[in-house]
C-alpha cells in the first residue's frame, strides 16, 4: 500500500470532483485531467475513483478492474439480509483488505471504481463503512481525482464529504449551465458537501469564449478554463483507445494541461 505524507495528515493534500449533467464529456475530461496530473510530475501518488456508476473511465484511462465497491457493499447488505452473523462479521472485518482488491494500479496511478448497486434504499450504515473505508485507503496518496455524476449527494454519501476543488463541468448548452446553476446552490446553500474552492469548466468550446464568460458571470461562478472542440477525442472513444495515449497536439488536452497548472 503507497505511502506518504499525507498520511499523517489523514487526508489527501488535494481532492478534485468533477460533476455536470450527463453527456457533457465528465469521463473524457477527466481521462486528461488524469493524464495532465501525471505528466506535470506534481500529483505525488493519484488514486481516482470513478463515482459514475457507468464505469467508462476505465476503459478511458485503459484499466481493468476485478471488483467495484458496488459488488463489495452488495456483499455485505446480502450478509446481513441472509441473518449469517458469523459472514458478516468477517466482511466488515475485512473491509480494508476488500477495498484494497478492488484497486486497479498502474505506475504512479491508482483507480477505484464505486459501481453500481442492486440493493435499493439508502443502507447508511453500509454507506458509512464503505466511505470511511475509503477515506482510511485515500490518506495514503497526494493527490485525488472523482469522477461523480451531476448531483454531490452521491460523492458526500459514498465517497467523500470535503473538497478542496470541485469542477462543474459544462458544454455550451443551456441545459448544462443549468446543471452549473444547481451545483452551486448546493454547494453555497445546501452546503451538502464541504468545498474550498468551486468554478466551471466549458468544454467542446467553438469560438464563443466572450458568451460564455458572460453566463458564467450572470450565474456567479468562477471560469476555471475552456476546452476546444477535438475531433481526437471523439475518434479515440470510437475505437476504444485510452486518452492517456493522446498525442502532445491534442487541443483539448493541451487545455487541459492549462486548467492542471493553474492548482499547482
Amino acid at each position: 500500500m503507497p505511502t506518504n505524507s499525507g498520511a499523517t495528515k489523514g487526508r489527501a493534500e488535494r481532492i478534485f470532483a468533477v460533476c455536470g449533467k450527463g453527456g457533457v464529456g465528465k469521463t473524457a475530461f477527466t481521462a486528461m485531467f488524469t493524464k495532465a496530473l501525471l505528466d506535470s510530475g506534481k500529483a505525488g501518488r493519484l488514486l481516482v475513483i470513478d463515482a459514475d456508476p457507468a464505469l467508462g473511465l476505465t476503459n478511458a484511462l485503459g484499466m481493468r478492474i476485478e471488483r467495484t465497491m458496488g459488488q463489495v457493499r452488495e456483499g455485505i447488505i446480502n450478509a446481513a439480509r441472509s441473518g449469517n452473523n458469523t459472514e458478516l462479521a468477517e466482511l466488515t472485518n475485512t473491509l480494508d483488505y476488500l477495498v484494497m482488491e478492488a484497486l486497479a494500479e498502474s505506475d504512479r496511478l491508482a483507480l477505484l471504481a464505486m459501481g453500481r448497486s442492486e440493493s435499493l434504499g439508502c443502507f447508511c450504515p453500509v454507506n458509512d463503512l464503505l466511505r470511511d473505508a475509503i477515506k482510511l485507503l485515500s490518506s495514503r496518496f497526494d493527490t485525488i481525482l472523482i469522477d461523480g455524476e451531476a448531483g454531490l449527494e452521491q460523492i458526500n454519501r459514498q465517497v467523500m464529504d470535503e473538497l478542496d476543488c470541485l469542477i462543474m463541468l459544462t458544454d455550451t448548452s443551456t441545459r448544462g449551465l443549468q446543471t452549473v446553476s444547481l451545483l452551486k446552490d448546493i454547494v453555497e446553500d445546501k452546503k451538502i458537501i464541504r468545498c474550498k474552492k468551486a468554478g466551471v469548466v466549458f468544454n467542446r468550446v467553438q469560438d464563443n469564449e466572450e458568451i460564455l464568460n458572460q453566463s458564467a458571470e450572470r450565474l456567479g461562478v468562477e471560469v476555471l478554463g475552456f476546452i476546444p472542440q477535438d475531433s481526437r477525442i471523439t475518434d479515440f472513444d470510437l475505437i476504444g483507445r485510452s486518452l492517456r495515449e493522446l498525442p502532445p497536439e491534442s487541443v483539448a488536452l493541451s487545455a487541459v494541461q492549462e486548467i492542471v497548472d493553474s492548482f499547482f
